[in-house]
């Protein structure tokens, strides 16, 4: 049955590979509710819109809108009526939350009690998806892998508006009974991701032969780790999850909200330093780096985070591409389309 999406921040990174998804996967009509600040580019737009016909480019309309305003009448009527809110504005730069704090909580906070507030009036909304994040949870010990309904730890005004903005969904479930449903990404990449992430950046570094800044600990011999995961997979997962059937397992929050929450999780857990390598040796090159105590001198950064993605694995749902294979596929597409590593 198609379905009219409203997708904030549609010209974002993440945001842009669910639109190719859905328009590869579904017949929906797709708004996307962008304001185009830094974060938030029309290239990205126009570089995928280029495979598809003219009838299925007007799938996809765009309204300008910045969310820290509340959606007026004409916004409202400009969206129309739509049945999925899919939620992936945000401020995410952890330097620049550091710098400029409060900006975070009008983006990440009062902007997603804005779309909330208008949700709350849509007469045939079906889901509404509040994409968060792994840093939530705060550093994680070595061993420990965050489920979904661990205890918030934010240690970054970014991580802390996140936080927040998860809590008003659920705020917003309890009270209102929307249909919300949170999400926790980390650590997504893919082609046209911004040229100073770590994956552009490491492949531009190695095919330059420059030398490569790996953060580690105080020691200088480990790396930081994360468990990478690929903008695909996570468009992936979060259709996985639309899909489920309506009496899927609610488990029981703290406090008794019933707010469903899914870890979208990379297949393996990889250190920044093998992760170089393999984008290094991706390229036949050989990787110059030099290893930084970056994260005891930088308050605010964590050297590990880790999500479980067993709760999605047992409902059926893992990334079908291994993380080697997602990683030269990325190296291969960026070299032959090196604008974007600029």
């Amino acid at each position: 049955m198609t379905k009219r999406v409203l997708i904030t921040g549609g010209a974002g990174f993440i945001a842009h590979h669910l639109i190719e998804t859905i328009l590869d996967t579904t017949d929906w009509t797709i708004v996307s509710l962008d304001r185009l600040d830094f974060s938030g580019n029309l290239n990205r737009l126009e570089d995928i819109m280029k495979k598809y016909s003219p009838e299925q480019k007007k799938r996809v309309e765009i309204v300008f809108h910045d969310l820290r305003a509340e959606i007026n009448p004409q916004t409202s009527g400009l969206i129309g009526d739509v049945q999925l809110v899919l939620h992936l504005a945000a401020g995410s730069h952890v330097d620049r939350s550091i710098e400029f704090p409060m900006e975070f909580v009008q983006d990440n906070v009062i902007g997603t009690v804005n779309l909330l507030n208008y949700a709350r009036t849509l007469k045939n909304l079906e889901k509404f998806v509040y994409f968060s994040t792994d840093e939530v949870f705060g550093p994680a010990p070595e061993g420990v892998d965050y489920k979904e309904r661990d205890r918030y730890n934010a240690t970054n005004p970014y991580s802390a508006s996140k936080a927040a903005g998860e809590e008003m969904c659920v705020a917003f479930e309890n009270t209102y009974n929307m249909p919300i449903i949170v999400t926790h990404t980390m650590n997504v990449f893919g082609e046209r991701q911004h040229p100073e992430k770590f994956i552009p950046k490491a492949i531009r570094y190695a095919r330059d032969g420059e030398t490569l800044t790996i953060h580690s600990d105080r020691s200088k011999t480990k790396a930081g780790s994360r468990h990478y995961v690929h903008a695909k997979d996570v468009a992936d997962g979060l259709m996985f999850i639309l899909n489920l059937p309506e009496d899927y397992a609610r488990i029981p929050d703290f406090g008794g909200a019933k707010i469903p929450k899914f870890n979208i999780v990379g297949p393996d857990e990889v250190d920044n330093l093998e992760l170089a390598k393999l984008i290094a040796e991706a390229q036949n090159k050989e990787l110059k780096y030099e290893m930084v105590d970056f994260h005891s001198s930088r308050p605010g950064h964590d050297l590990r985070y880790a999500l479980s993605g067993d709760y999605m694995e047992s409902l059926g749902w893992k990334p079908k591409i291994s993380l080697r294979d997602r990683i030269k596929g990325m190296v291969q597409w960026s070299l032959e389309n090196d604008k974007w590593l600029k």
